[in-house]
């Protein structure tokens, strides 16, 4: 990667609601990103529902490559989920199912939408990270339905500074390790990337 090369970020909302919260944060997230110069693919699950995942039947479904492209052309996941019963939802653990070399060396960014803060979802989708070679940021940014975002809009103040800190790290720590990933696939030296030369 040149320095001049924008990072790929895919950024999935995992909420089937109709008036989703978590899509308003994950499209203001794009949306920054993009301005500031990043290369950004939105995976609205609602819109681009998944198959439930079934080893014996998906790698040769029709719609199983074009998604790997799209996972495998990305340097960063940005992955938001409603917080259900402590855990992320159904449909982005079956997106994250799909895949596990793709994630391998890449920053996963977690957006949780809870009145918990989300503590345990972020938890389960560092356990995911971790089992796949993935990095993960050390916070993740959680919001309240209705305190923080309400009507299609982000209305507290303070949420929104911290997504654009969030974004702003995102950034800078997506390109660092891209960078880095794109070193070891290509060298020669030891390391955990070295079995996907």
């Amino acid at each position: 990667m040149n320095q001049n090369e924008p990072i790929g970020i895919l950024a999935v909302s995992a909420s089937m609601h109709r008036s989703s919260v978590t899509r308003t944060v994950i499209e203001s997230a794009a949306e920054q990103l993009k301005q500031r110069g990043c290369r950004v693919d939105l995976l609205d699950l609602s819109a681009e529902p998944l198959p439930l995942f079934n080893p014996d039947a998906t790698y040769e479904s029709d719609y199983y490559q074009p998604l790997r492209q799209r996972v495998a052309g990305a340097d960063v996941f940005i992955l938001g989920t409603p917080d259900y019963h402590g855990t992320m939802s159904s449909a982005l653990k079956n997106f994250l199912d799909h895949f596990w070399r793709e994630f391998s060396g890449k920053l996963f960014a977690s957006v949780v939408a809870s009145h918990e803060k989300g503590l345990t979802v972020t938890d389960h989708i560092r356990t995911v990270a971790r089992q796949c070679y993935a990095w993960s940021m050390p916070y993740a940014v959680s919001f309240v339905d209705k305190e923080d975002v309400k009507d299609g809009e982000i209305v507290s103040a303070a949420f929104r500074s911290r997504l654009e800190m969030f974004v702003r790290d995102v950034r800078v720590y997506g390109e660092i390790l891209s960078r880095q990933r794109r070193a070891d696939l290509a060298g020669t030296d030891p390391g955990f990337l070295a079995r996907l030369r």
